[in-house]
C-alpha cells in the first residue's frame, strides 16, 4: 500500500510538472509578442503596408500597390455592372468595354494582375472571360483562381475558358489547379487564400471569398456571405488588416449589422462596404451609411471607408 500510494504521489507530481511547464511555455511566448496563431499554422499580423482600392459597383474591386505594379480584382463584372446607376455616376471608359479595360490596365505597365473569382454567379462572373481574354490579347501579365473544381472541372468553367480562347492550364493559378480551402496561389508579389463563403452558385461548387496578400497588408474579400461563426477563426488564422465586405441584405447576402458582426470577429482594422445598390432586390445607396452605424456601435475602433463606384482609397496598414 505504501509502494502504491509513492507511485501515486510520483503521478500526480509529474504531471503537475508538465502543467507548469506548459504554462510557463505559453506565458513565455505571449511575453515574446508572439502573435496568436503563429507557429500552427496561423499568420501573424502584417504591418506597414500601402495599397489603393477602388470600387467598381456591385461587389467588384480593384486593388493596387501604389506604383500599380501590383493589381488585383477581386470578381470581374465591368462593363455589364449595373451598380453605378444608382449613385448617378457616370461609368467611366475603362469600365465600359472590353477594349477600354484592357487599354486602361496596360497602361499601368503593371508586372502582375490578379483576378480572384469567389464565385460563379453573374454579378461577379458576368464579364470574366471577356476580361481575362482582353487582358491576354493586350500582353498584360494576368492569371486568375478560384476554387479549384469550378477552374478545372469539364462540367464547371473549362468549356467556357475553351470557347473564350483561353487555355485554363496557362491563365489559371497552380497549373490550371487553382486552390481549394486552405490552399495558396501566387503571382507576382502577391497571394492569395481561399477561404469559406455561405452562399450559392450556378455550377454547384463552393462560393469562397480571399485573404489578399498585397502591398504588405492583408485584406478579406467576402465575396457573397452570410453572417458565420468561423469568421472568428479566419480572423484568429489570417489576421487580415482590412474587410471588403458585403452589405446589401435582401435575398441574397448579410446585411449591415451583420457584416459589422464579421468585421469584428475578423478583427480587422478598417471595412470598406460593398455589394450594395446594384439591383432592385438589395438595399439602396443607404447601405453604406448604415453599415457605418452598425460598425460603430458593434466595433467603434475599426475605420470604415464609405465609397461611390469609382472612388478610390489609399489605405495604410
Amino acid at each position: 500500500m505504501n509502494d502504491r500510494k509513492t507511485i501515486d504521489v510520483g503521478r500526480r507530481a509529474a504531471v503537475q510538472g508538465l502543467l507548469a511547464l506548459g504554462s510557463a511555455l505559453a506565458l513565455g511566448s505571449c511575453a515574446s509578442g508572439m502573435q496568436p496563431g503563429a507557429g500552427t499554422g496561423g499568420s501573424a499580423r502584417l504591418s506597414g503596408g500601402r495599397f489603393s482600392v477602388r470600387w467598381l459597383g456591385g461587389g467588384i474591386v480593384e486593388l493596387a500597390t501604389p506604383d500599380n505594379k501590383q493589381i488585383a480584382y477581386g470578381d470581374a463584372w465591368f462593363w455589364s455592372n449595373a451598380g453605378w446607376t444608382r449613385f448617378n455616376v457616370q461609368k467611366p471608359p475603362e469600365y465600359s468595354s472590353p477594349e477600354g479595360f484592357a487599354k486602361y490596365v496596360k497602361g499601368k505597365n503593371p508586372d502582375a494582375v490578379f483576378v480572384l473569382l469567389t464565385h460563379d454567379h453573374g454579378d461577379h462572373g458576368g464579364d470574366y472571360m471577356d476580361a481575362l481574354k482582353a487582358l491576354v490579347d493586350a500582353g498584360v501579365p494576368v492569371m486568375t483562381t478560384g476554387q479549384s473544381d469550378l477552374m478545372r472541372a469539364p462540367n464547371g468553367l473549362v468549356p467556357d475558358f475553351k470557347k473564350a480562347g483561353l487555355d485554363n492550364a496557362k491563365i489559371v493559378a497552380n497549373g490550371g489547379a487553382g486552390m481549394n480551402f486552405g490552399g495558396t496561389s501566387r503571382h507576382g508579389a502577391m497571394t492569395a487564400r481561399l477561404v469559406p463563403a455561405v452562399h450559392s452558385t450556378v455550377h454547384g461548387f463552393p462560393a469562397a471569398g480571399f485573404m489578399l496578400d498585397i502591398g504588405g497588408s492583408r485584406v478579406y474579400i467576402s465575396g457573397d456571405t452570410d453572417l458565420f461563426g468561423d469568421m472568428k477563426g479566419l480572423g484568429e488564422r489570417y489576421q487580415p488588416n482590412v474587410a471588403i465586405v458585403c452589405v446589401g441584405d435582401g435575398p441574397f447576402t448579410m446585411g449591415p449589422e451583420e457584416a459589422a458582426r464579421a468585421c469584428q470577429w475578423l478583427g480587422v482594422q478598417h471595412a470598406i462596404p460593398v455589394h450594395y445598390a446594384h439591383n432592385p432586390l438589395v438595399k439602396g445607396v443607404e447601405a453604406g451609411e448604415e453599415f457605418r452605424k452598425a460598425m460603430a456601435q458593434i466595433a467603434p475602433g475599426v475605420q470604415v471607408s464609405v465609397l461611390k463606384p469609382g472612388d478610390t482609397q489609399m489605405i495604410q496598414t
